[in-house]
């Protein structure tokens, strides 16, 4: 059960936070993707749930998140009124605006990358993490939210990760950069407003784009892993509805979701 919530005023556009969007934090919470389902019913717009402190946060499939004080546990809660089709292109979005929040806060560009599909890198180790999540029927949505997890102040042990993955890092440690959660939402929340319009007004070309200009280990080989299969080959591209594209021994596939690892 989350303690009661912080609220801050809305800021207009002018003052750097985006309009139209809405913004709660909370000391703590079991998990800000947990939160945001339960705001659902009573939500008027797009609505950032940051948690100072989390009790049970978890990243993709399931699996724990380490989330000590101090780090980025954030989720934006949204009531699209396209499809699920778009609705996953959001993690584009999300890590276009990581990477851009990032570069703000540290006043650095060449340490960071983008991992497909939802991952920032810093130095070649995993600073963040992105994890989705929707409900709906007939195609239509309720809701989608977006998780955001930043390793701001301090990094999961490498023994806490699994077998092969990247080592994390933290922002303080590989910049020096010390940001504490709500001013690294300052600089988030406008990012992703950003590029949610230009997904929106000009669709997923632009936003490709500029995603595949971030790209880690682009034109290199790499390994995706799904549930049945382990594909090894060199990444091509992403195409057009966000799949991983690898050049293989047995030709070009296109991969919908997976793991990926690097050699």
């Amino acid at each position: 059960m989350a303690l009661p919530p912080v609220r801050r005023p809305l800021l207009s556009s002018t003052e750097g936070w985006p309009a139209g969007y809405h913004r709660v934090v909370l000391p703590q919470v079991d998990s800000t993707m947990a939160e945001a389902a339960r705001r659902v019913p009573t939500l008027t717009g797009p609505t950032w749930v940051l948690a100072l402190d989390q009790t049970a946060a978890r990243g993709r499939r399931g699996r724990a998140w380490s989330n000590p004080r101090g780090n980025f546990a954030a989720t934006l809660v949204m009531q699209p009124t396209h499809g699920a089709q778009l609705a996953a292109l959001r993690s584009f979005v999300a890590s276009l605006a990581l990477y851009d929040a990032m570069v703000a806060v540290s006043g650095r560009t060449e340490p960071f990358a983008l991992k497909w599909p939802n991952d920032v890198l810093l130095n070649g180790g995993k600073v963040a993490g992105i994890l989705l999540e929707s409900a709906g029927q007939g195609g239509a949505l309720t809701y989608l939210s977006i998780g955001i997890g930043v390793n701001l102040a301090s990094a999961p042990d490498a023994s806490q990760v699994e077998d092969r993955a990247l080592r994390p890092v933290s922002l303080l440690s590989e910049v020096g950069a010390a940001v504490d959660p709500e001013t690294f939402l300052d600089a988030l929340a406008p990012a992703f407003a950003r590029y949610e319009q230009q997904l929106t007004t000009q669709g997923f070309a632009p936003i490709r784009a500029a995603w595949l200009a971030r790209a880690a280990r682009l034109g290199e080989v790499i390994v995706a892993r799904m549930a049945r299969e382990e594909i090894t080959g060199t990444f091509e591209t992403v195409d057009a509805s966000g799949n991983l594209v690898l050049a293989t021994a047995t030709g070009r596939r296109s991969i919908a979701a997976a793991d990926v690892f690097f050699h």
